[in-house]
């Protein structure tokens, strides 16, 4: 086993991140905005089967992990689990990978810079405070502020994922705990209008029969059921964000396994744990939609009923700290997978991104890829451009499966590969589980065919693996062509020379 300090030789990146930070990064990228705002759609599909749902997505989520666990404990000097693809697949996939990465996690930026605009707007607008005129200078002002912190030090990034997330673990407990209290009194609550919502909710009370009483495992139907994967699928989606920070962990190989085991935990307390404590409180028939299609938060409708009359302050300004961790996940993440293709690349040009500041952090990668996520604004000012963009944008989602499909094939060759490690942090049982998972992305991506809303995207995801994917085939194809090319002329360049005698 190499140590290391061996493997960091040409790592670069300073390993700021500790133990805490690490953790809390792990939990952060398994709690989203979809959690605390879009929870309620999913729990109108398919009632309360959603909470297997949610374990069976999680369990395939934790597989993929342990994959990536097992080829960055190996090699934790690697700055993402993209180059595990283009060693182990080729430099084609890789080149795939890499750069349809990267492009997912901006067209992902641009719609959350979006986001924190939207929810930090509807949060001041609670107290009667009108800043819709101001959505732009409010996004470049987060924009600036997380990538500012990006470039400050790793450790600062660290410290920042770690309060963001504590902000949300903290509502979450707190849900869950009135929900437990609500229980155990047995509490009633009228009907009330909640914030986001057009009607008024029923009066009811908080029991476990909400959640027994007509159960069925698909309420609304088998294709409802189906979709709920989908939408589940990508409120995981950015998981395997803890594989891009090994390169600027501490003691990785001791950090990286107890973050990547909990993650079943993570799951269990704060998705199922949160859902069951929603389900208990609401019935999950008085989840409807609104006449624009849009539901209501389920932790605004908790804390309402609970009496808390500013409810959807707290809930929104959460709502804005975890859409500002997931930005500040983004730039991290971006700016490290375009500083890897730059020092991959041939280019001078792009040669130029592919170094880091005195900082240790790859600075001029993260500028450029801020810059391509401020572009949301002004793509959001033309209506033409901003309904084209939705569509890259949920393609992109779509393409991601694309990416968790490539890692777990190369885990697949890692592990028959002469640098597989057999006292490393190995996945159990790996044939039939790596099977498993790659089945599974494969239907959630037919389930995409499903609805009209979806089918697009899934389209036009296929478009791009096979042009793009198709293109950097190509492209090895010729350069592997080039190469031996160059290889036999210089052999029989060699051959061809006059023998000197031994005498001369």
């Amino acid at each position: 086993m190499q140590d290391v300090e061996e493997l960091d030789a040409e790592n670069q990146m300073n390993r700021g991140l500790k133990n805490r930070h690490v953790q809390f990064i792990a939990i952060g990228g398994t709690i989203g905005t979809g959690l605390f705002l879009g929870s309620g759609k999913s729990i109108s599909l398919t009632g309360p089967s959603i909470v297997f749902v949610y374990i069976a997505v999680g369990i395939i989520m934790f597989l993929l992990m342990r994959a990536i666990g097992e080829m960055m404990y190996r090699d934790p000097s690697q700055h993402t689990f993209i180059n595990f693809i283009t060693r182990y697949l080729g430099r084609g996939w890789g080149h795939f990978a890499g750069w349809t990465y990267w492009i997912v996690l901006i067209l992902i930026g641009m719609s959350e810079i979006t986001a924190v605009s939207t929810y930090f707007v509807t949060f001041f607008d609670t107290f009667g405070i009108d800043l819709s005129h101001w959505k732009w200078l409010i996004e470049l002002c987060f924009l600036v502020a997380l990538s500012g912190i990006n470039l400050i030090a790793v450790k600062v990034f660290g410290e920042a994922e770690f309060w963001f997330s504590m902000i949300k673990i903290t509502l979450i407990c707190g849900m869950i705990a009135t929900a437990v209290v609500m229980l155990v009194i047995g509490y009633h609550y009228p009907a009330v209008q909640i914030t986001g919502s057009d009607h008024i909710s029923p009066a009811g009370h908080v029991s476990f029969s909400n959640i027994t009483d007509g159960f069925s495992l698909a309420p609304n139907g088998w294709l409802a059921l189906l979709m709920s994967f989908q939408m589940v699928f990508y409120a995981y989606q950015m998981i395997e964000f803890i594989g891009v920070t090994v390169s600027e962990t501490q003691n990785p190989r001791k950090v990286l396994p107890k973050a990547i085991n909990e993650i079943i935990l993570r799951v269990l307390i704060f998705y199922v744990g949160a859902l069951v404590a929603i389900m208990v409180i609401v019935p999950w028939r008085n989840f409807q939609p609104n006449a624009d299609g849009s539901f209501a938060s389920p932790f605004i409708m908790v804390f309402k009923y609970a009496g808390l009359d500013w409810a959807a302050a707290l809930v929104f300004f959460v709502v804005i700290t975890a859409a500002s961790s997931a930005l500040n996940s983004l730039l991290y993440s971006a700016g490290r997978h375009l500083y890897q293709l730059a020092k991959e690349s041939p280019s001078p040009a792009m040669q130029r991104l592919g170094v880091v500041s005195k900082n240790h952090v790859p600075a001029r990668a993260i500028v450029v890829s801020a810059l391509m996520i401020v572009l949301s604004p002004i793509i959001n000012a033309f209506p033409q451009v901003s309904s084209a963009f939705v569509l890259f944008s949920s393609a992109s989602s779509a393409v991601i499966i694309f990416i968790y499909t490539l890692t777990m094939i190369a885990h697949r060759r890692y592990r028959v590969s002469g640098d597989f490690m057999a006292d490393g942090y190995v996945m159990p049982a790996y044939k039939f589980t790596n099977t498993l998972a790659i089945a599974f992305f494969v239907f959630v991506f037919c389930t995409l065919f499903i609805s009209d809303d979806t089918r697009g995207s899934a389209i036009a995801a296929l478009v791009w693996l096979i042009v793009f994917g198709g293109f950097c085939q190509w492209r090895q194809h010729l350069e592997d062509r080039d190469l031996r090319s160059a290889v036999n002329k210089v052999d029989r360049s060699r051959r061809s020379r006059p023998k000197v005698s031994a005498d001369k």
